[in-house]
């Protein structure tokens, strides 16, 4: 019986070829917006995820907070081999960790300066770092060696230097006094989005020394697990865990931790070592406005198409059965029930739907696909917003499902007055019709 029905409903769509074309096109439009906006959301996402994890964070990260007074405070985590022991108990999930000291300091060279957020590494155990930087001119291994330091391509265009040049770095201790340190560049890699803007990496141990820390103090233990989507999930098992474990825990607050260096920590009155477990996400939070905007004014954008199209629709069965409000009426005499012609109106429009959405996402994921292929350069001024050196459209195939539906079920729902109005259509009136 369907698909006699679905057959009644593609004759009728055949009927008006021109205008259902318009129509169709119009819907998938919006679905192939909908495609290749949200496979350039979703690359953004991942560029951020993939930046941040090698330059800025773990998926989740036990940092944590020294006050030496109640208004002085540091981004440290005293005793951290105990820590690490804790927390690689806390999480089955790990795939792998480093240790990161944490800091910032005013780069200075013979020409220029500029503040720098400072990371300090053990390059030998950094195996995503090494992974993804590329090393423009200079050698990434030479990062074992003290005193030696690894800036961006912007960085150094800005500080004027290059690899061999001395550049002095001028920090504030957890004490409140000021330390410097001559470190030779030893490399300059190509930037990595807007992290890469201001985060510049040395040894550990200089940072420890530039900081006056001793060997068992640093910034944060970064955590990357097999399943990084359970972020969450650890990070609220970890606080809860290391609470036990007789830690004092700070609550969860989705902020950098330098955010909250500056606008909490500092206000509080408290003395000695909170640990704060953060997830990337937290840590992202001050670039997630992007993310947001764009999503905002796709939103916007895929709302006024999608008006534009319930209009059409509304317009098209308008149209459609006051042309066939005669044969309507014959149907409704020879014994037809309202609710068949109500279905077959829905079903006309859910096929119209279904094909124009189907055709839409094919042509997003095809365009999506032809842009990766052609691995475009995103001009430097853009990638801050970006995230990506290269534009990359990552289309999942769950989200273009859930497009489709979605688009399709506004078109289906869009049908539902005019169909209501044709199945009250009493069959003596519809049948004595002119028009």
């Amino acid at each position: 019986m369907i698909l006699v029905d679905l057959q009644i409903a593609g004759r009728n769509l055949l009927k008006h070829t021109k205008r259902n074309l318009l129509l169709g096109g119009a819907i998938a439009t919006v679905t192939l917006l909908l495609v290749v906006m949200g496979g350039l959301t979703q690359g953004m996402r991942s560029a951020m995820l993939e930046s941040a994890t090698t330059l800025m964070t773990g998926h989740v990260n036990v940092g944590g907070f020294y006050k030496v007074t109640s208004g002085t405070s540091a981004p440290l985590v005293s005793d951290y081999p105990r820590v690490l022991a804790d927390t690689r108990r806390l999480v089955p999930e790990l795939d792998y960790f480093t240790v990161r000291v944490r800091g910032w300091a005013k780069g200075v060279s013979e020409r220029a300066s500029m503040d720098l957020v400072l990371g300090g590494v053990d390059i030998a155990q950094e195996v995503a770092f090494r992974r993804m930087i590329q090393v423009k001119e200079g050698d990434l291994g030479e990062l074992a060696q003290p005193n030696t330091l690894l800036l961006f391509e912007d960085q150094a265009r800005k500080l004027e230097v290059q690899v061999g040049d001395v550049v002095t770095l001028s920090a504030p201790t957890a004490r409140g006094v000021n330390n410097t340190a001559d470190l030779r560049v030893a490399a300059v890699a190509r930037n990595i989005g807007i992290l890469s803007s201001f985060s510049a990496f040395m040894p550990a141990e200089t940072l420890r020394r530039l900081y006056q820390l001793n060997d068992t103090t640093t910034g944060a233990i970064h955590l990357y697990l097999k399943e990084p989507a359970r972020d969450s999930q650890v990070a609220a098992r970890l606080r809860s865990g290391l609470a036990q474990a007789g830690y004092r825990v700070m609550d969860p607050d989705p902020r950098p931790y330098w955010e909250k260096l500056f606008a909490k920590v500092n206000a509080e009155d408290w003395t000695g070592q909170k640990l704060d477990v953060t997830t990337w996400e937290d840590e992202m939070t001050f670039l997630s406005w992007i993310l947001k905007a764009i999503l905002g004014l796709t939103g916007v954008l895929i709302f006024i198409l999608l008006v534009i199209v319930v209009v059409g629709i509304l317009n098209t069965l308008a149209i459609a059965i006051r042309e066939r409000t005669r044969e309507i009426g014959t149907l409704r005499a020879i014994g037809m029930q309202r609710r068949k012609v109500l279905w077959l109106f829905l079903l006309e429009a859910a096929l119209l739907g279904l094909c124009g959405t189907v055709a839409g996402a094919v042509a997003g994921v095809a365009l999506c696909a032809a842009v990766d292929a052609a691995h475009l350069a995103v001009p430097e001024s853009v990638q801050m917003f970006l995230m990506q050196q290269h534009l990359t459209l990552a289309v999942q195939a769950k989200a273009v499902l859930e497009d489709v539906l979605f688009v399709a079920a506004v078109t289906t729902l869009a049908a539902l007055l005019p169909a209501f109005h044709a199945a009250r259509l009493r069959p003596v009136t519809a049948m004595h019709h002119i028009g």
